[in-house]
């Protein structure tokens, strides 16, 4: 069964409207009329475009009369009712229709300001209509035209006037003649300071009858059952609707068109690459992978068993797993992590795990080392500050396949790095590797098979987003934390308390406890006014921590450096650590109770949520102060938030909705468009039927290459690049 409505009326996903076109109307273009390459003709060849409009119009990237076309209203002014004169009411907005009678321009008191007057009728009275500062307007008026009026009748004593909030000619001048500036629904678009609404709404009237020459790249049943419009329809309905409601639910056909292509575009991808790759399936668990489980001292959470379970699926089958595993701080994803590195040993292979700083790389090795040798499995470690000798014998273990599993850095994917049987690779923070890193560590080794690939991410991530930036990866998610952890309390500490906080940091230090301070930059900046890691460290050394034991961490640092201080922290040499984010993932001190966050201003919701993830991981109470150091209001309205959220996945949300959407894919993602109509805040619904459309589409047609669907496929592939390797991702 198809996704859809079926037969009878719709309501457009995300709306609760009927789509019905409105007042707007096209020419009747068969398909064999329609010439898609009009679409693309430059809008200098649109009346009234010159070479300066031209420029203005390519700052909103609006270069051709296709893009000018898909440059929708995110809103509409609501209609007002069409009056004879002889009827106005004070205050009322209301649009009138009559004839210039005379028109005048005077001076004011206001230096710059003139007053253009002109006596307005239309058989049933006359109003003197009133516009500041636009005396170009003496010329046409002056020719007695007929006019419609948008505005509102204002008494002040005797005087009386009919002030103008847009106006149209309906007769000589500018002649647009049918109401796309006065009577309601009014457009609103997208506009810049030399580049007016009005300006941009004149030209999409001039554009609209180029429509009749969109070639619908969705397939006619997915129209049917949705009860949708044809893209033209939807097209000259969202610029001129007879209603609002009619307005948007033609923009959520738009953007749900948008969306489709861009599912499909990423579910192609995945097909193509799982056609031209095959990996070895793993038989089922058995041996480490069992045992790992039968030692643990909790049980696994629900969570934690369906991400078991969805990647023994993918370890059974002939093509490569590519699977992302997210989780909040805390949810258990390194034991999902060790299972899959345990099967490919106990199925007689490698396993990699790739991170992307060397802490984190080192803290893994550290962790998993001593677990994994309990089960007969050796592990290495391989960075970038390996000697000569270290790296020479390591690789040649690797290469001869008694290293079973490797952890580093982007160390591993360099081309001496040569596997014996490389069946399972993990990606620890894959968002911070691009696609080329991943892909290298997919094929290390030369081998003809594909490893299977399990990317994780502590960071989560919302629906709408993984479905759109990693919509080519099945997700597991762990949505649930494990028994035991300890809720972390959270304070915005304000300027005057800061004495305070800091005689609190004492006392659980003096308890035996341990903190982490946490600065955003490594030296000073004047601009950012926020305070470095290093005179931060001076500061503390000398003033509120003088007399205990701290230690100094951040990115700069040799890598003996940084692993030496590390482990002062966790082995308890150290009290408090300094440090600058390279802490946020991985780091995982049991006896650490506080972490204080200087400058907090300066980190997005996802960022403080990981290091607040630091602390809360023993048994003891646990709390993230937060300095703001500086930032507005919605800087200071954020960290308040932050300060009563606890759970990462609603605050990812409430990030995406702070920070909006941004370039989805930015200025790394060769090759890939933005989302110009649909947007993730609001098209959720939209999202989740071009999801389902998309995935039903490719199942009965695996590369979409029946006639009804081969517009479908053409059209994802050209709005969002060439599927193969162009999606690197943030």
């Amino acid at each position: 069964m198809m996704p859809g409505k079926g037969a009878g009326s719709y309501f457009p996903l995300g709306s609760k409207e009927p789509l019905n076109p409105g007042s707007a109307s096209l020419p009747v273009t068969s398909s064999s009329a329609r010439r898609p390459g009009e679409l693309e003709r430059p809008v200098t060849d649109l009346k009234g475009v010159g070479r300066r409009t031209a420029e203005r119009l390519s700052a909103l990237g609006l270069e051709s009369i296709g893009d000018l076309l898909f440059h929708v209203p995110f809103r509409y002014e609501v209609a007002a009712d069409l009056v004879d004169i002889g009827r106005l009411r004070e205050g009322r907005p209301v649009s009138v229709r009559g004839r210039v009678q005379s028109v005048s321009v005077r001076r004011t008191r206001r230096p710059g300001l003139k007053v253009l007057e002109a006596i307005v009728g239309d058989g049933t009275g006359s109003v003197r209509a009133v516009w500041y500062n636009q005396q170009y307007l003496e010329e046409p008026f002056s020719r007695r035209p007929e006019v419609l009026l948008r505005g509102s009748l204002v008494r002040r004593g005797a005087d009386c006037s009919f002030r103008i909030k847009s106006h149209e000619i309906l007769s000589g001048g500018e002649g647009e003649g049918d109401g796309i500036h006065t009577l309601g629904p009014v457009p609103v678009y997208p506009a810049t300071g030399e580049l007016s609404v009005r300006l941009i709404r004149s030209l999409l009237h001039g554009a609209l009858p180029y429509a009749a020459h969109l070639i619908d790249p969705v397939p006619a049943r997915v129209l049917a059952a949705e009860g949708m419009p044809s893209a033209a329809d939807a097209v000259a309905t969202v610029h001129f609707p007879g209603t609002a409601a009619e307005g948007r639910a033609a923009r959520n056909r738009l953007a749900f068109e948008e969306l489709l292509l861009l599912q499909v575009a990423l579910l192609l991808r995945r097909r193509r690459e799982q056609s031209a790759t095959r990996a070895r399936p793993l038989p089922p668990a058995a041996g480490q992978s069992r045992r790992l489980l039968e030692r643990l001292a909790f049980v696994p959470t629900a969570a934690q068993r369906r991400s078991l379970d969805e990647i023994d699926g993918d370890l059974a089958k002939p093509v490569p797993m590519r699977r992302l595993l997210q989780g909040d701080v805390g949810s258990g994803k390194t034991l999902v992590a060790t299972y899959a590195l345990l099967r490919a040993v106990e199925a007689g292979g490698q396993a990699a795990l790739m991170a992307p700083t060397e802490v984190l790389a080192e803290q893994h090795a550290a962790r998993l080392g001593p677990q994994l040798a309990d089960l007969g499995v050796r592990l290495a470690l391989l960075t970038g500050s390996c000697s000569a000798a270290e790296r020479r014998a390591l690789l040649a273990g690797v290469a001869a396949g008694e290293i079973q599993v490797l952890v580093g850095t982007h160390a591993l994917i360099q081309e001496t790095v040569r596997f014996r049987d490389l069946l399972v690779a993990v990606v620890d923070e894959q968002h911070r590797f691009g696609v080329s890193q991943r892909e290298a560590l997919a094929g290390a080794g030369g081998q003809e098979a594909a490893p299977h690939v399990l990317h994780m991410t502590a960071t989560p991530i919302p629906r709408t987003l993984s479905l759109t930036v990693y919509g080519d990866l099945d997700v597991s998610v762990i949505d649930e934390l494990p028994p035991g952890r300890t809720p972390v309390k959270t304070w915005v500490v304000p300027d005057e308390r800061t004495a305070g906080m800091w005689e609190f940091v004492r006392r659980e230090l003096d308890a035996g406890r341990q903190a982490y301070i946490v600065c955003p930059l490594i030296e000073e900046s004047d601009a950012l006014c926020v305070a470095s890691v290093r005179s931060v460290f001076a500061e503390l050394e000398a003033g509120p921590l003088s007399g205990y034991r701290l230690g100094l961490l951040h990115g700069k640092l040799p890598s003996a450096d940084k692993q030496r201080v590390m482990s002062d922290f966790q082995e308890g040499g150290l009290q408090a650590l300094v440090s600058t984010s390279v802490i946020e993932v991985g780091v995982d001190v049991a006896n650490a109770s506080v972490m204080v966050i200087q400058g907090a201003h300066r980190f997005g919701l996802s960022q403080l949520h990981q290091l607040r993830g630091r602390v809360g991981r023993g048994t003891a109470e646990s709390y993230c102060l937060l300095l703001p150091g500086g930032g507005d209001e919605d800087a200071q309205k954020r960290l308040r938030l932050f300060a009563k959220t606890a759970d990462g996945f609603a605050l990812a949300e409430a990030d995406l909705r702070l920070r909006g959407e941004g370039q989805l894919f930015g200025s790394r993602q060769s090759g890939m468009g933005d989302l110009r109509i649909a947007r993730l805040l609001t098209d959720g619904r939209l999202l989740y039927g071009a999801r389902r459309w998309a995935l039903a589409l490719l199942g009965e047609d695996l590369d979409l290459v029946r006639p009804e669907h081969r517009m479908l496929r053409d059209a994802a592939e050209a709005r969002f690049g060439a599927i193969t390797g162009w999606l690197d991702r943030v």
